[in-house]
């Protein structure tokens, strides 16, 4: 994927590269290269802002809660605050798949600290 991410680079293409730096840091965090990862998206997000090509960001928000989870030194607020961010843009956006996804993963954070009703309140119409 790096290969091919420098190789497209090279030519001069830069449509998608946020999204395209997003899929490199998931198989990242995949591969249990979690600080790789975000470094990845650090850069996606940067490049989204200096293109102002945003129709991933709320995808790189979640991608971020998802690989902080795995961190060593877990910080549960601020993979709530990614998916917070997360699903706030996606709903700015009107992007109802990548609100789907965003709130599914808060959800399942909340479900996983015991906050399950909070979590049906928020899928539920989200589902609907």
């Amino acid at each position: 994927m790096r290969e091919g991410l420098a190789a497209w680079l090279a030519t001069g293409g830069y449509l998608f590269r946020p999204y395209y730096l997003g899929l490199l840091a998931e198989a990242c965090g995949k591969a249990g290269q979690v600080e790789e990862g975000l470094r990845l998206l650090a850069e996606a997000r940067a490049a989204a802002h200096q293109t102002g090509e945003h129709f991933f960001e709320p995808e790189l928000h979640r991608l971020m809660g998802k690989l902080r989870l795995e961190e060593v030194r877990l910080d549960v607020s601020e993979v709530e605050n990614s998916f917070v961010r997360a699903l706030d843009v996606a709903r700015r956006q009107q992007a109802k798949s990548l609100e789907l996804r965003a709130a599914a993963s808060l959800a399942r954070l909340w479900g996983e600290q015991g906050r399950r009703g909070e979590a049906r309140d928020l899928l539920a119409p989200v589902y609907g």
